[in-house]
Formats: C-alpha cells, sequence, structure tokens
C-alpha cells in the first residue's frame, strides 16, 4: 500500500483503536487479541490501529510491540488495513515504525513523544526522522507535547511526501481551522480527542469529516450508527445517542484521569470480549462504576 492509498483509504469511514489483550498476569494474550480483531473486523470499520493508545502502546516493551502488530496484520489480512502507532523517543519512535512496516502494517500512527517539552522546529525534526526511516505513510497526532502548527506542517509536508495524515487531539479550534485551511487536501484529517463522536459534527464542520472511535471496542453497531448519522446530517440520531449514551457515557469517564483507556476495556469486559486488566499507572473502573457504564450498554440494545 503506498503513502496514497493509506491517504485514501482514511479520507473517509469510521477508524478505531482496538484494545490490547492482556491475561490475568497482565501479559499480551495472543489468541484473545486475534479473537478480538476477528469479532471487529465485519462491523465496517475503515481501518483499525494497532498498539494505539486505548491500545496501551505506552505500556508495552518491544517485544510484545512486534508480536501485537504481527497478529493484527496476520488476523486482519485482506479485511481490514493495520495502521501501527508508534511514539516516544526519536530513536525508540523509528525502531517500532521500522519494525510494524517490516510486520506488514499499511502505515504508521505517530504518537507523540513523552515527557520532555520541545521547540516546534524539535518536534519537526522528530516527525521527519520518523517519516524518512519508513515508506509507509505516515499519520501525525498533534496531541500534548507534539503541536504542530501550519507553520511548522508546510515544509514538513514538501520534505516528507509520506507524511499523509494529521490527527487532532488537542481540540483548538482556532489551530485547526489555520491548518486546513493552509493545507487544504495535502492531508487526510481525523478527529483524535477523546471520545470523538461528541465533537465529531463540530468537527466535520471544519472540514475534518472522519474521526476514530473507542466505543467502537464494545457496541460497534452504535458506533457505526453514529458515524452515518454524522455523515448523513442526521441530527436527530446523533441527539438521540449523545443523550441516551454518549453524554453519561462521559460522566463516567471523567471521573479518573486515564478511565478513557479503562472505561473501554470494561465495557469490553461487559459485552462479552474481555481484555483484561489495564497496566500501571492506569486504573480499572471500580465495580460501581462498572455498574453504571453496563445499565448504558443494555439501554442500546443488541450489537
Amino acid at each position: 500500500m503506498t503513502p496514497q492509498d493509506l491517504k485514501s483509504i482514511i479520507s473517509s469511514g469510521l477508524l478505531s483503536f482496538p484494545i490490547t489483550d492482556f491475561d490475568a498476569d497482565g501479559n499480551f494474550d495472543v489468541r484473545s487479541y486475534a479473537s478480538r480483531l476477528e469479532w471487529l473486523t465485519p462491523y465496517g470499520a475503515t481501518a483499525l490501529f494497532a498498539a494505539g493508545g486505548t491500545g496501551e502502546f505506552f505500556s508495552l516493551v518491544p517485544g510484545e510491540y512486534g508480536r501485537v502488530i504481527k497478529t493484527a496484520v496476520e488476523t486482519c489480512y485482506g479485511k481490514v488495513p493495520i495502521i501501527a502507532g508508534a511514539g516516544g523517543p526519536t530513536r525508540q519512535a523509528i525502531a517500532f515504525a521500522q519494525e510494524a512496516e517490516r510486520l506488514g502494517a499499511h502505515g504508521i500512527l505517530l504518537l507523540p513523544h513523552y515527557l520532555t517539552e520541545a521547540s516546534p522546529e524539535g518536534v519537526a525534526a522528530h516527525v521527519e526522522a520518523v517519516c524518512k526511516s519508513v515508506t509507509c505513510g505516515v499519520i501525525v497526532y498533534n496531541r500534548a507535547v507534539c503541536r504542530l502548527t501550519a507553520a511548522t506542517l508546510a515544509p514538513l509536508a514538501e520534505r516528507c511526501p509520506n507524511l499523509v495524515g494529521f490527527k487532532d487531539g488537542i481540540g483548538d479550534i482556532e489551530l485547526m481551522v489555520g491548518i486546513r485551511q493552509a493545507m487544504g487536501e495535502r492531508f487526510a484529517y481525523l478527529g483524535g480527542l477523546p471520545t470523538a463522536e461528541v465533537y465529531a459534527a463540530s468537527y466535520k464542520a471544519l472540514g475534518v469529516p472522519v474521526y476514530s472511535s473507542a466505543v467502537f471496542n464494545f457496541v460497534p453497531a452504535t458506533a457505526m450508527a453514529f458515524y452515518r448519522a454524522v455523515a448523513n446530517d442526521d441530527r436527530a440520531t446523533q441527539s438521540r445517542l449523545l443523550d441516551e449514551f454518549f453524554l453519561p457515557y462521559l460522566a463516567i469517564r471523567n471521573r479518573k484521569a486515564g478511565y478513557a483507556v479503562s472505561i473501554v476495556k470494561a465495557g469490553a469486559k461487559l459485552v462479552g470480549h474481555p481484555g483484561g486488566p489495564v497496566r500501571p499507572p492506569l486504573t480499572d473502573l471500580t465495580a460501581q462504576e462498572s455498574e453504571a457504564l453496563g445499565e448504558l450498554i443494555r439501554g442500546l440494545g443488541p450489537q
């Protein structure tokens, strides 16, 4: 798959981040992960992100990372493209990206580097180094310490033809409008704020019609129905699902830092596709919080 092929694929349709399955001891569970991908694939996501943020990339060690990507590529071969998360310090991000490409991933989602702040020039150099280390398409995730602007992206795009996607996880409307206006159709644009459905209609109006859904992990039919409602400007369906599910869901998710991942794992367990506990420093939902989530899921009906 060429970078332009990847750009075309992620320019429409719903994307998602499968959770990474761990067993009771917290080790990567290959069989459970493969089973999860087999369950989710028929629902119609345009592409899946393996070892993404919801997949706890930040807690994986190098040996596990390769097994996660390999399992995803082999399980989804010929069914749905796999985009691999990669991040951390520049040399580490390069090593992950090259390993993912070697294993057959169709593209790279470049997650933010961690801990240290950096100048715009430094962040651009980091992104450029990763892009030039692979031949596949790269999507940069603008979030946290990775904050690119139109002024930084324009020369970066010139130097890195395989940088084909821009995913926004900051939520700065002025910044997003400026980037969209300046870069035009140079990138495929993705909404990447946690629980992206809440922002989906607003981002579509900005020229960012595609987003990645975390709830696809446990209510995939509802996630697809909401995406179609946004695509078709079906405000009634959007409003109903926001009131019945997404806003109450946010009330649970916002109780603790890190719950954006924990609540997805809890949801997967509640619908009969458990993926094990989250790894520290994340914490799992309490029994009471899981029950509240279960009530919301039951209210949606069969998936």
